[in-house]
């Protein structure tokens, strides 16, 4: 099963709401992630399954959409292939990926990430560790990322003077973006505000 030739794809995807994430866009990222995997190799996503507030320390039995594609690998008709993870650390947690890979084996089908590049060897020792890092990563080991992340951010806008909120920098003015994105802090009447106009005032004596 590695890297054999597929173009149906299933796509899977999970996002929790305890950081308030908005749903669709976190959806539209891993699908990003997902195409750009399998495009390449003539893939085509033809069925999603995505799970929305629900915590990936749940079995997937216990996850509707989980659910339905590992009811789905018993079928033959099922119309895919192969299935695609965008971000496998949002998929599995613990052991649930030594529970859950083998009955993608056992129904002859493929599964796709993109930390090893294409299908997951079942043979390969190095695939193995791969997922058995994703699924031990804590909240905290991604919070320290997130962290890196945002400083490196940070950095590149001290050095290409982007702006990255709070007080604009003189001869900016700010400008009402319209709703938040987020539709939790949409509702509670929040709006993201941007930095335009280059037109310099007077500088304040």
């Amino acid at each position: 099963m590695t890297n054999q030739p597929a173009s149906r794809f299933a796509f899977y995807g999970r996002v929790s709401t305890e950081d308030q994430q908005d749903p669709e866009a976190s959806r539209n990222w891993q699908l990003s992630r997902s195409r750009a995997l399998i495009e390449p190799a003539g893939g085509k996503i033809v069925a999603e399954y995505f799970d929305v507030g629900l915590s990936r320390s749940l079995p997937w039995k216990r996850r509707p959409q989980a659910a339905r594609l590992l009811a789905a690998l018993r079928n033959p008709n099922r119309g895919f292939d192969a299935v695609v993870i965008g971000e496998p650390q949002r998929a599995f947690y613990g052991n649930q990926f030594g529970l859950t890979f083998p009955l993608f084996e056992h129904y002859g089908v493929a599964l796709w990430v993109p930390e090893v590049g294409g299908a997951i060897d079942p043979g390969s020792d190095a695939h193995d560790l791969v997922m058995a890092l994703y699924g031990g990563m804590s909240k905290g080991e991604r919070n320290r990322i997130k962290i890196r992340v945002r400083s490196a951010m940070a950095s590149q806008a001290a050095t290409e003077g982007r702006f990255l909120g709070g007080r604009p920098p003189y001869g900016y003015r700010l400008a009402d973006a319209g709703p938040h994105p987020n539709p939790t802090k949409a509702l509670d009447g929040r709006r993201p505000t941007t930095a335009s106009n280059r037109t310099r005032s007077p500088h304040p004596s």
